[in-house]
């Protein structure tokens, strides 16, 4: 059972993403009822020894970094973006400073993509002079990000189009 524990955290650890029992044991060449076994095992294993890790079987099974360590992956790991979270951070890059309501506007989803955006440091946002309104901006992290050199000001907008068309997928 241990060398089976051994290929199967091998499996999660390679792939980075969630599988399912019969996922794993396919690969493995494995009777799915022995994978669930030694998955128990594994999962109990890793809950036992404190680390930094858990295997998390929410919506099937994946190795990862416990939630209250994610502040250091962060640090050292590039920020994911869906598509049409990207896409909301180009406009926000094309049109900045732009008011929150005109964003809403333009992108249905806004609301939530800007407190993702905000969550990872990104954008920033500020209220307008006369308080009633909320501006949004990128920040110098969204610069280094994308590794943009010198005034973002004075990229052509061609360029940060190039991130919009980078992400073709549709919302």
């Amino acid at each position: 059972m241990e060398q089976l524990k051994s290929r199967i955290e091998a499996v999660l650890f390679t792939t980075a993403k969630v599988l399912q029992v019969k996922d794993i044991a396919e690969i493995l060449e494995e009777e799915p009822d022995r994978v669930e076994e030694a998955l128990l095992e594994l999962i109990m294993d890793y809950a036992s020894r404190e680390g930094a890790l858990e295997i998390d079987d929410e919506n099937g099974y994946i190795l990862q970094v416990k939630e209250e360590h994610l502040d250091i992956v962060e640090k050292l790991c590039p920020v994911e973006l869906k598509p049409p979270v990207l896409k909301t951070l180009t406009v926000i890059a094309l049109k900045e400073p732009i008011r929150q309501a005109y964003l809403k506007e333009l992108r249905s989803n806004a609301y939530e993509h800007v407190q993702e955006l905000l969550d990872k440091g990104l954008i920033s946002r500020t209220k307008d002079k006369n308080g009633r309104s909320l501006n949004i901006r990128t920040t110098p992290k969204f610069a280094e990000y994308f590794k943009l050199k010198g005034d973002l000001r004075s990229l052509m907008k061609s360029d940060i189009n190039k991130l919009l068309k980078a992400s073709t997928i549709e919302d």
